[in-house]
This record gives C-alpha cells, sequence and structure tokens, in this order.
C-alpha cells in the first residue's frame, strides 16, 4: 500500500473510533468522512458499509488494548502497578464510550474475524500474566483472575447506563476501590458459587 493511501487509511480508521465512541455504532459514513478529512467515495473505497468499517474499529480497539498493556508493563515499577495503570487507561472517557458502543453489535456480527480473536487472545493472556505475576510477588490476592478483572471492566465499561449515576460518572473511582479489595491478601476469602446442572 502507498504511504498516502496508508495514511488515508489510519486516519479514516481513527475518525471512526472517535465518531463511533460519541455516536454509537451507526454513524453517518459522512461524518466519519468529514472528521478523516477524506471524500465520502474514498471511505466508500476501503470500506463498502457499516459492517466492514465497524470490524476495523474493533481491530483498532483490541489491538491498543495489547499496545496498552505492553506499555503499562514496561513503563510501571510492577505488575500490580501496570494492572492499575491499565484499569485508567480502559476506563477513561473516549475508550469507555467506545466499549460501551462496541458492545452493542449484533452477537456474531465479528465472530469470524480470525485476526480480531488472535488480537483478543493476546492481550487476555498478557492479563493473565501480569495477574499471575502480581500474585508471586505477593501484590494480588491469589482467588481472584483476570477473568474477574475483564469482568468488572466490561461492567463499568460496556453497560455505563446499568450503573448508578455517581458511579457511572467516575468509573475509575470505584474500580480502584474494588482493586484495592483485590490487593489485600488478608481480606475475607472468596465463596465461589458452585456450578449447577
Amino acid at each position: 500500500m502507498r504511504a498516502d493511501a496508508q495514511r488515508n487509511l489510519d486516519k479514516i480508521v481513527q475518525a471512526a473510533v472517535e465518531v463511533v465512541a460519541e455516536r454509537g455504532v451507526n454513524p453517518p459514513m459522512k461524518a466519519i468522512a468529514e472528521r478523516a478529512g477524506v471524500g465520502v467515495g474514498t471511505l466508500y473505497r476501503r470500506f463498502p458499509d457499516h459492517s466492514a468499517l465497524l470490524s476495523a474499529v474493533a481491530r483498532h480497539h483490541v489491538e491498543s488494548i495489547s499496545e496498552a498493556i505492553a506499555d503499562a508493563t514496561e513503563s510501571s515499577d510492577d505488575a500490580w502497578a501496570a494492572i492499575r495503570t491499565i484499569v485508567d487507561w480502559v476506563t477513561s472517557p473516549g475508550r469507555g464510550a467506545l466499549a460501551a458502543a462496541l458492545s452493542e453489535l449484533p452477537d456474531g456480527m465479528l465472530d469470524d474475524s480470525e485476526e480480531l480473536t488472535g488480537e483478543e487472545h493476546q492481550w487476555v493472556a498478557q492479563l493473565s500474566s501480569l495477574v499471575r505475576q502480581a500474585q508471586s510477588d505477593g501484590d494480588m490476592r491469589t482467588d481472584v483472575n483476570a477473568d474477574d478483572i475483564m469482568n468488572l471492566l466490561n461492567v463499568f465499561t460496556c453497560h455505563p447506563n446499568a450503573l448508578p449515576a455517581p458511579v457511572s460518572a467516575d468509573p475509575t473511582r470505584y474500580l480502584h476501590i474494588m482493586l484495592d479489595g483485590m490487593q489485600d491478601a488478608s481480606a475475607t476469602p472468596i465463596r465461589r458459587k458452585r456450578a449447577t446442572g
């Protein structure tokens, strides 16, 4: 791909990320083209419909999570500090809004993307590695796991309308309170519900 074509593609995807975060998963293609500074025809040549564009937005979102985890791991003093940095990053206003918008996509719309699935597995593995290291360091209780963090992030970023207004207005505050509970090794052990069937 020529350098100018790649620049246009990058601008379109970034514009789509911003507009989807602001307006949801059915924004006018014209609004995205205007934000990117390209013609509508250029946009449609790259992405013939909303589905193709939203797949690119979802890939960008997942890739950015992997990059953020790698950056936090490299720049933080320890694994626990990296986990807290990641929580701050994921729940920042624009990223939380994007996650909430993408959660509205129909089930199965993106499931056939091997690239997207691979990226998701990568960041889940990165987070799991950080959790194990934080537990090994004695900084994180051992009866929680990466799934617990992901479930909390899912609730706080993907379903803000289901939260009480003070919580949805400042999700990072409440997530850090919950993280403090994960850090306290002397806390009451968690009783897991037994599977029924």
